[in-house]
């Protein structure tokens, strides 16, 4: 594949897609907990810390792929 369909490129629209759910769910978490809603601010930030963790993962195999012969 080549050019806006490649491989990498679809796997990096996708990681720009998870970073903008990740600020869009940090903004709904602290709004919540501005509410009172401490529990699910919790639960929350619980996925957060998952989507961060699996942030520099998917930026290596990205990487991997761009210098690849894909």
């Amino acid at each position: 594949m080549s050019g806006d369909y490649s491989l990498p490129d679809l796997i990096e629209r996708i990681y720009a897609n998870q970073l903008a759910l990740e600020a869009a769910l940090m903004e709904l978490t602290l709004h919540v907990e501005r509410l009172g809603a401490q529990e699910v601010g919790e639960n929350v930030r619980g996925a957060l810390q998952t989507i961060g963790e699996n942030a520099g993962h998917i930026r290596q195999g990205m990487a991997k792929l761009r210098t690849s012969d894909l």
